[in-house]
């Protein structure tokens, strides 16, 4: 149904006409003209998704569509410059009354309107929580029966809000005003995930090559991924979706907030620093992959430390490279390499690293190699061999991000220990704790409650661990992590104390929006029960009727974890 003879249309207008066809299972798009040029057309079958860009003589445009109906596609776009647009396009043979026809599918999506249980709530950003009790993460504690006044989705007030408060923000009155009823319930900002692996598109790891710095999650966020909106539902308003650890040096990665609803370009937390993802380890020395990968450099604990030497040397010998073309001690300029500049950033310190760790002879040995080229690791992510060289990641200044009490996996988790997080907050390394799987994401509350049974933790720096202590990690504390003014409005309402296993998120919002309402989804599950049992009648009464049905086909989720594997192509589809 993508295909035939097509006019397209961006916004009301006109720009080009365009023959969709199909061979072999690939999807041609072409032209028609010698002013018209389409390139970089791809395909994703199972979402039935098509994208391309479309250069004319006036501007170059890149084209994300779905087939809405037969003869029609439609889509969201954006031009060379970033402006973002919809387009559609109709068969030839249907353009009658087509321009006419208004774009409601693709608006939908891109709203949310369209999206299961999606709600999200934009006709006011601006609101007042009352008596409720406030998780701060700041020098004021835990306060109780406080109010918190955000205006714009940013926090203005903190504490005690009255009249001449709310003046000041040109509100003559409450009643202008939602006010949030907190009473017997906790507010605290929004959780902050350090490593994720949700809403990512064909799978987090590009295997090839012991480096693969130029490969960037942010150009793959899936924001269709359901996983965003149940780790909304237990409180996650923030997370780094990382590229996995097949490589000693992986992908660069994707810092986003939960948006549901919104497009991915829309998703990316904005001025958050660049970053990437190293590995440490059995994973990136394939020690468990089987006898078909004992080929790909590094084999040995070795070699991966001569990776990095290699590649830190070849970026400062790119710089000087570039260096010497701009001050004219060369002709040539060198040609441009995108792996060896995202690399150049690190060894710069433009690029921060979230390095997968087990070991502590392999830590040392990455901290010692980061030295010696004069950076620092900002996170060594998993480090359960952390507690045995906390003293040297403080001294370093790299940050510990964990499991709360993963151990026992695999040979170089042997000698991990649930008391990590609580030895590495002791002895002064900013820690934080965090899911690297779907699921754990949903209930990372309960995750950092566990430092408190494990080393004695106070509450409020559990939940730091969540919260407060990725934020500085990550280099976006000055938005989020805490609640305090001038920061974004990222908080979660909770129905009771946030580390209990008995509470759950009443509403989650992201920059005073409302993405998540418990009561909202409660009516939207109950919509869907009833269309469920709509179907089954409809269904029963074709039975009697003699009609034959199949058997459903059931869809398994694919859940990603560092060390995972896509398989593409013929392949796949032979599996």
């Amino acid at each position: 149904q993508i295909a035939g003879n097509h006019q397209l249309f961006i916004g009301n207008k006109k720009v080009a006409n365009i023959t969709i066809s199909f061979k072999k299972g690939e999807l041609k798009i072409d032209s028609g003209s010698l002013s018209n040029t389409i390139s970089k057309v791809s395909y994703n079958k199972e979402k039935q998704q098509f994208s391309f860009r479309l250069k004319t003589l006036a501007k170059e445009y890149s084209l994300t569509g779905w087939n809405i109906d037969w003869g029609r596609n439609e889509g969201v776009g954006s031009d060379e410059n970033g402006e973002k647009f919809t387009w559609y396009s109709v068969d030839e043979l249907l353009m009658e009354g087509a321009i006419e026809k208004p774009i409601t599918k693709v608006q939908q999506m891109f709203t949310g309107e369209a999206k299961p249980y999606s709600y999200a709530k934009k006709d006011s950003n601006t609101f007042m929580f009352r008596g409720v009790t406030v998780w701060t993460n700041e020098k004021e504690g835990v306060l109780g029966n406080a109010n918190v006044l955000v205006v714009n989705g940013k926090v203005v007030e903190v504490g005690e809000v009255n009249a001449e408060t709310l003046k000041k923000y040109g509100i003559k009155d409450s009643r202008e005003i939602t006010v949030i009823n907190g009473t017997g319930k906790h507010l605290t900002a929004g959780i902050v995930d350090e490593h994720s692996h949700i809403a990512i598109m064909g799978g987090v790891n590009e295997s090839s090559e012991s480096s693969t710095a130029e490969v960037r999650i942010g150009d793959v966020i899936n924001s269709d991924d359901i996983n965003i909106y149940r780790q909304l539902a237990g409180g996650v308003t923030t997370s780094q979706l990382l590229h996995g650890s097949a490589n000693v040096i992986g992908g660069q990665s994707a810092v986003i907030k939960l948006k549901w609803g919104a497009t991915p370009n829309e998703m990316k937390f904005a001025g958050a620093p660049g970053r990437i993802k190293f590995a440490l380890g059995e994973n990136v020395k394939q020690s468990n992959w089987g006898e078909k990968f004992t080929i790909r450099f590094p084999q040995t604990r070795m070699g991966v430390e001569q990776v990095f030497e290699d590649f830190f040397t070849q970026a400062k010998e790119y710089e000087k490279a570039w260096n010497d073309y701009k001050n004219k001690k060369t002709k040539t300029p060198p040609r441009k390499n995108l792996e060896l500049e995202a690399l150049l950033e690190v060894v710069n310190g433009e690029r921060l690293v979230s390095c997968h760790s087990y070991s502590q002879q392999e830590i040392n040995m990455l901290m010692k190699v980061a030295e010696r080229h004069g950076f620092t690791i900002n996170i060594f992510t998993h480090v359960l061999e952390g507690y045995k060289i906390a003293d040297k990641l403080k001294a370093h200044g790299a940050g510990a991000s964990t499991f709360s009490d993963w151990w026992g996996y695999k040979y170089e988790v042997i000698e991990a220990s649930a008391y990590n997080a609580a030895l590495l907050n002791q002895a002064g390394v900013t820690t934080c704790i965090n899911s690297d799987d779907a699921e754990m994401g949903r209930r990372l509350n309960q995750e950092a409650a566990k430092a408190i049974k494990y080393g004695g933790v106070s509450e409020e720096d559990a939940l730091k661990m969540i919260t407060l202590n990725p934020a500085k990690l990550m280099g976006i504390a000055d938005k989020v992590g805490s609640i305090k003014v001038g920061k974004d409005a990222d908080l979660v309402l909770w129905s009771g104390h946030p580390l209990s296993v008995y509470s759950k998120p009443v509403t989650t919002f992201i920059e005073g929006v409302v993405y998540f309402d418990i009561r909202e989804h409660e009516k939207a599950e109950a919509k869907l029960l009833r269309d469920k049992k709509e179907l089954i009648k409809k269904m029963n009464k074709e039975i009697e009727e003699g009609k034959e049905g199949k058997e459903a086909e059931k869809k398994e989720e694919k859940l990603y974890h560092c060390d995972d594997e896509e398989v593409y192509g013929e392949e796949a589809n032979n599996e």
